[in-house]
């Protein structure tokens, strides 16, 4: 696992590399944001049930902050690297100016496996990480929120750790909260949200419509669940969808509602599905459909896959799910691929709207951040598809990351470098 992580990073920084090509930016500056400005590991002793003590390790990474605050949020995972983190603090970075957030990036993981958790050890071990990584977040300096294997309940066990040292509530702090501890109604489905947004976007940009298409999304978790339901409202045909333990798949569609329902991690996984027909998440990512999602991990279309894929389109709803090799394939076979820094915003985008209202101490409507969420969604689109075509830039991944770095770089250049 330590490979996939280090090679994400690398695959992070060739992305870079490519948009730089096309991008107006100077060369030290450009070497600048590369590279993170600091990465912390702790270690949290934490007792378990029956009495006896673990140690485990976490980590918090501060990649950049010349557009403002520190943002991103914290997983749980046996995966979890250093590098991993690293990465993903970079692509969060990309991705908040992408969509013009006043935010840097940031991430934040813990190695172990919830499912071997209690809920009190969940609860030490949230505390226990974020008395670790106090000094560095905070309002306005770094807002963690939920990522892989966290919610709102570990975002209310943060926000009081930091709130009880402070002396006072500072619900500001985080992100993804409950919203009866000052969380913002529409955050959990936020990202799903920003998926269907994206993909709907895209086939009226491609002269098509959600209801004439087929979509498969390869993970049926949090944002991949949220995005089946959303497209499917949106008279999308959802036929596959998946979990760790395999896939399911019906030409005719699946009844992601009822799925729904059914599925539960762990209890009531994919595999015990008995209304659709069993495959592989390889056979998935290779089904002919009109819109692939990988909504799962990173690295999923290597260059080899993409040899394989047989949808017109990919709309990245995970991090980092496509190689560097492997948009090379797409690109020379034609199929249009959303990068992740746009598809995935959703989350970041609501995450920023709950950060306003706790610093104003006012609330807004579901229907108010659902619509401010799709009018970001819809301005970042076609500032993308503008400098995709304007630019004579290969795809549409480049596109991105020439609007985000030089976005950055600019920002970094007004501030200077101290001393």
């Amino acid at each position: 696992m330590g490979n996939q992580s280090d090679s994400m990073l690398s695959n992070m920084r060739t992305q870079m590399d490519r948009a730089q090509e096309y991008a107006q930016v100077e060369e030290n500056i450009f070497t600048r944001m590369k590279h993170p400005e600091r990465t912390l590991t702790v270690t949290l002793p934490v007792l378990r049930d029956d009495g006896e003590l673990e140690l485990f390790e976490g980590y918090r990474c501060q990649f950049g902050a010349a557009r403002g605050p520190y943002k991103g949020g914290v997983r749980y995972h046996p995966s979890v690297t250093m590098e991993e983190v690293i990465a993903l603090a970079g692509l969060m970075t990309s991705k908040t100016a992408l969509v013009d957030l006043p935010y840097g990036g940031a991430k934040g993981g813990i190695i172990c496996n919830p499912k071997d958790l209690s809920r009190d050890e969940m609860k030490r071990i949230t505390r226990r990480y974020t008395e670790g990584i106090r000094r560095m977040i905070g309002p306005k300096t770094d807002i963690p929120a939920p990522d892989m294997n966290t919610g709102p309940r570990e975002m209310a066990w943060m926000m009081d750790t930091y709130s009880v040292y402070e002396g006072y509530t500072v619900p500001e702090v985080v992100t993804g909260k409950p919203p009866v501890i000052g969380g913002t109604p529409g955050r959990v489905e936020a990202t799903g949200r920003g998926v269907a947004v994206v993909t709907e976007r895209t086939l009226e940009y491609l002269d098509r419509s959600p209801e004439d298409v087929t979509v498969a999304i390869q993970g049926f978790g949090n944002v991949g669940s949220w995005a089946a339901k959303l497209l499917t409202e949106r008279g999308a045909n959802i036929v596959a969808t998946s979990d760790v333990t395999g896939a399911v798949y019906d030409p005719d569609g699946i009844d992601v509602f009822d799925l729904d329902e059914f599925y539960e991690p762990g209890a009531h996984p994919i595999d015990e599905y008995e209304n659709a027909q069993h495959i592989s998440n390889d056979e998935l990512l290779r089904l002919d459909v009109d819109v692939l999602i990988p909504a799962a991990v990173a690295n999923t279309i290597t260059a080899d896959v993409a040899e394989e894929v047989n949808a017109d389109i990919i709309v990245e709803a995970a991090n980092g799910p496509t190689t560097p090799g492997a948009d090379d394939v797409l690109v020379e076979r034609d199929i249009p691929t959303v990068p992740d820094l746009l598809a995935n915003a959703g989350g970041v985008i609501v995450s920023y709207l709950e950060w306003v209202q706790n610093t104003q101490e006012y609330a807004w409507t579901k229907e108010e951040v659902n619509a401010d969420l799709e009018r970001r969604l819809e301005s970042a689109f076609d500032e993308l598809i503008e400098t995709y075509t304007e630019y004579g830039v290969p795809d549409m991944r480049t596109a991105a990351y020439v609007i985000a770095i030089e976005r950055i770089a600019e920002a970094n250049a007004h501030r200077g470098l101290f001393p």
